[in-house]
């Protein structure tokens, strides 16, 4: 009987995407019963969910350096449309 697998709670987010990649791997296989789908679906969902959790979280305490004269640097929280908008440009 194989292990329980790690509660998704506690896995990082590349333990948890690299399960996620794993299942979808195994679901798109095939050749599971029904029961082992649904368990396999039910898993990937949770993972899915905790990906995003973390990455929301991430995404939160994403920083942007800015150059100060004197060629000091100053750090400030950004949020993801200012984010996007520095990549881009102005005129995105």
């Amino acid at each position: 009987m194989p292990a329980p697998p790690d509660p998704v709670e506690a896995l990082a987010f590349d333990d948890a995407f690299a399960q996620l990649r794993a299942v979808v791997a195994e679901l798109e296989a095939g050749g599971l019963s029904l029961e082992e789908t649904i368990a396999r679906t039910e898993r990937a969902v949770a993972l899915q969910r905790h990906c995003e959790r973390l990455l929301s979280a991430a995404e939160l305490r994403v920083q942007q350096l800015i150059s100060r004269p004197g060629g000091a640097l100053d750090v400030r929280e950004i949020v993801a449309d200012e984010a996007t908008d520095a990549i881009e440009g102005p005129e995105g």
